[in-house]
């Protein structure tokens, strides 16, 4: 058996990692999402052996010897929802697999074998602590309701007093591990668990789970930009004054308009904040009696960061304004176009924005790089 203090020890330090988690939620927001997955991996059950023949023979009963099986295959199916970059709540079923063990009596004269399995729901608080944009690592705390049923079989004068029993009560169970972001719709996990079981002889074990999940967030991962995109020149000549009284056709004239992200967006999310739906509705007003052409959604970011992050960001963001004119302002979809950039086209200039650390100052100097462009083609 885990001695007492051991288990406590790690209790308070994932409860300790949950509790940093929740403090930094107003620092760094991610969008909040659904998802599910399933978890397969091995469980060691660390059983009395003792207590539960004593329990079935009698108190007076002396054992010769044990001999134990007490790993087998344990999987969990679950479904959570991630509040933030830092917070999750999780909840599924779970199987912890079957221990069995055979103890050989003198008093009484005989062999007393015995399997227990026990199988339930759980409910936990999942901590996340980002490494890097695609590396975490996990602690969680919570509880299950689980059901443990026991089989015991005797040989000789070792006649089981309860041949079949089950026990169901709520229990705490902890764990830690590591995750990895493969793709917006996949995740993998790595992780350690503890489950605190009841058993039918009134007392408690430990079960440990070393597992690997698979998680598959709902609705994150967007779908690819177009690429191949003409640019439309930054300034467009005025048309040539005609002589003729009657006027020509209005030719194809560009206008670009340039968002801040902060305007937008808040820090590191792609979901439009009421003040960037404000200055959307604002943009669109402006479209009105107009006979455009095309409309193109540029996203771009600054240099803090890795590329293929700022990448990733700035075709979400310019993926969140196309879908926000469409579905709530309701432009064509067809005429409308969308792509990151990333950091490659900043305005800004390295002589003057000096440095690679983020500083305060730094990210001032280099708000400008941070922005949407949406360019208009067309006539009024």
């Amino acid at each position: 058996m885990i001695s007492r203090p051991s288990s406590t020890s790690r209790l308070l330090g994932l409860s300790t990692l949950a509790l940093l988690s929740t403090a930094a939620l107003a620092q760094t927001p991610l969008p909040s999402y659904y998802y599910g997955g399933v978890s397969v991996g091995q469980s060691q059950t660390r059983l009395d052996e003792g207590e539960l023949t004593r329990h079935q023979l009698g108190a007076a009963t002396e054992v010769a010897g044990f001999d134990s099986d007490e790993r087998d295959t344990a999987y969990r199916l679950f479904l959570g929802y991630q509040f933030n970059r830092f917070m999750a709540l999780e909840g599924g079923y779970f199987d912890l697999g079957e221990a069995r063990f055979t103890a050989d009596t003198t008093v009484p004269l005989g062999t007393l074998s015995g399997k227990l399995k026990t199988r339930g729901w759980h409910l936990d608080l999942v901590g996340s602590l980002p490494v890097t944009p695609r590396f975490s690592v996990l602690g969680r705390i919570g509880a299950h309701h689980g059901k443990t049923k026991a089989e015991y079989v005797g040989t000789g004068l070792a006649v089981p007093a309860f041949p079949e029993a089950s026990k169901s009560k709520t229990n705490y169970k902890y764990g830690a591990g590591l995750q990895y972001e493969i793709t917006p719709a996949m995740l993998v996990r790595g992780e350690w668990e503890r489950y605190r079981v009841s058993h039918v002889a009134d007392g408690r074990h430990n079960v440990d789970v070393a597992s690997v999940s698979l998680v598959f967030p709902f609705g994150r991962a967007m779908q690819p930009a177009p690429r191949q995109v003409a640019a439309a020149p930054d300034v467009a000549p005025p048309p040539a004054p005609m002589p003729a009284p009657v006027a020509a056709p209005a030719e194809p004239v560009p206008q670009r308009v340039s968002f801040s992200a902060e305007s937008l967006f808040g820090f590191d999310q792609e979901q439009i904040r009421p003040e960037g739906r404000r200055d959307l509705d604002a943009f669109t007003q402006t479209l009105q009696g107009t006979q455009y052409e095309t409309i193109r959604i540029t996203g771009h970011t600054d240099r803090l960061g890795s590329s293929e992050y700022n990448q990733r960001l700035s075709e979400r963001r310019a993926m969140a304004v196309r879908n926000y004119l469409v579905t709530t302002r309701g432009l064509e979809a067809s005429r409308i176009t969308a792509i990151g950039m990333g950091e490659t086209q900043p305005v800004t200039r390295p002589e003057v924005c000096v440095g690679e650390r983020r500083t305060a100052a730094l990210v001032a100097c280099l708000q400008p790089d941070r922005r949407v462009d949406v360019d208009v083609t067309g006539t009024r």
